[in-house]
């Protein structure tokens, strides 16, 4: 797994070896985990995601399987990693969350077809896409709603495409400790070559850039002091606290 850490003003992406972090810069410094703060695991230029993506979803929902990906777009301002606080907006009087599987992009690429999808990607994460649901359904649109500053957690670290398995994985979310949703990423309508494929037609995927691949049946709401963990098998959970 990979990560990116803070050791006193530097930043750095480095591998974790158990309770260990061995920096992929130039010096390859090794540093006890303890010693280090967790940053979101990517720097992304944006952060791509796609609504409705969940057979089992769309069917909570009554609502018909999309013919094409629904995109929608949250700045990198929204980021927070493992442990970051989701802030409560005073504008909103619903905040929810909903796990999601995150695609992290390793190569610079446009118009990728399908078949060269995995040639592109750096490896996988747990997401959180927090929601404004009050304003989402206000507004008519998703802007506002999805990008507050704090509402796009991500982390805690990157697992290699090579060890994850985006076909067949549990995908959960917990709050307080009580499941609130519990599906498996097979159950997506689009998976994640075909997202790569669709995404990249539209526009050039960076370095880094995060695609957050749609949430499973169960989304609900949060509060303050609520702690929220979002898991996902051979990934690890990202676990983050309201304030």
């Amino acid at each position: 797994m990979f990560g990116r850490f803070r050791y006193n003003d530097e930043v750095f992406y480095g591998e974790l070896k158990e309770d260990s972090v061995i920096s992929q810069e130039s010096t390859f410094m090794e540093y006890d985990l303890s010693e280090l703060e967790l940053l979101p695991p990517s720097s992304p230029s944006k952060i791509v995601c796609v609504g409705l993506n969940y057979h089992d979803h769309a069917k909570e929902l009554g609502l018909n399987v999309p013919e094409e990906p629904i995109l929608f777009i949250k700045p990198p301002s929204a980021l927070i990693g493992q442990n970051g606080k989701i802030l409560y907006p005073r504008s909103s009087n619903r905040v929810d969350f909903e796990a999601e599987l995150a695609v992290i992009i390793g190569k610079k690429c446009k118009n990728i077809v399908y078949d060269r999808a995995y040639d592109v990607i750096a490896g996988f994460t747990c997401f959180n896409d927090v929601t404004a649901r009050d304003l989402q359904q206000k507004d008519g649109q998703w802007t506002r709603a999805k990008s507050f500053d704090t509402f796009a957690p991500l982390g805690p670290f990157i697992t290699p495409a090579e060890d994850f398995n985006p076909e067949d994985a549990a995908i959960r979310s917990r709050v307080n400790g009580e499941l609130r949703q519990d599906s498996n990423i097979s159950n997506l309508i689009f998976d994640v070559p075909y997202l790569i494929e669709f995404i990249s037609g539209v526009m050039t995927l960076e370095v880094g850039d995060v695609i957050a691949t749609g949430t499973p049946p169960g989304v609900g709401e949060l509060h303050t002091g609520d702690v929220v963990e979002i898991e996902i098998e051979g990934i690890g959970t990202l676990i983050n606290e309201v304030a």
